[in-house]
């Protein structure tokens, strides 16, 4: 353990600060919940009723979208660690573009199902207030959204929340470097 903790200092950082944490951790929260209501609610139709399910999957995801809003602005003001010593410049590089890509997708997804949602003219309510529509009821051109609203949650998301967390297991348990400790809360 003192190994690690050597490692991970000698860069002059030793992890991702208590708020980058927190905010990873409540989006892995947020996430998991959209998927479990996403899975458990009804298709939608061209005239599906809003049932509580689907309301809570907007109010989820309109939630990600805030808490990434709040998690970009974190980092950007804040950085990252960098990358340990003796990490292949190809891995930091391939860590780099994954996070990006989930970063992009935090905001993609729950933009094209607010979109969709407006486009079926599906109210988005939170905490009792109805958010505007971000375009009107079937607008030309528009009706594509929910079905890349899906496919970017259900694949792209998917599989790259998968690597990321192989990535994690695979430093933690075949490299022993203390890249998944820097993101562990409490370390």
């Amino acid at each position: 353990m003192q190994e690690l903790k050597a490692m991970a200092n000698s860069n002059g950082i030793s992890g991702y600060t208590g708020t980058a944490k927190a905010l990873h951790w409540t989006v892995v929260v947020l996430l998991i919940a959209q998927f479990i209501l996403a899975w458990i609610m009804p298709e939608i139709h061209r005239d599906t009723p809003v049932t509580a399910l689907i309301s809570l999957h907007f109010t989820f995801g309109v939630i990600i979208l805030a808490v990434a809003i709040v998690r970009l602005g974190w980092r950007a003001t804040h950085g990252e660690p960098a990358p340990l010593d003796g990490m292949p410049p190809w891995q930091a590089q391939s860590a780099r573009i994954v996070h990006w890509l989930l970063y992009g997708l935090l905001f993609v997804v729950p933009i094209l199902g607010l979109i969709n949602a407006s486009w079926r003219g599906m109210p988005v309510v939170m905490f009792g207030l109805e958010l505007p529509a971000l375009i009107a009821k079937r607008a030309p051109g528009w009706g594509w959204t929910g079905d890349v609203h899906g496919l970017l949650a259900n694949y792209l998301m998917l599989a790259l929340v998968a690597l990321h967390v192989a990535a994690g297991l695979y430093h933690y348990f075949v490299r022993h470097d203390g890249v998944l400790q820097r993101m562990l809360p409490g370390k």
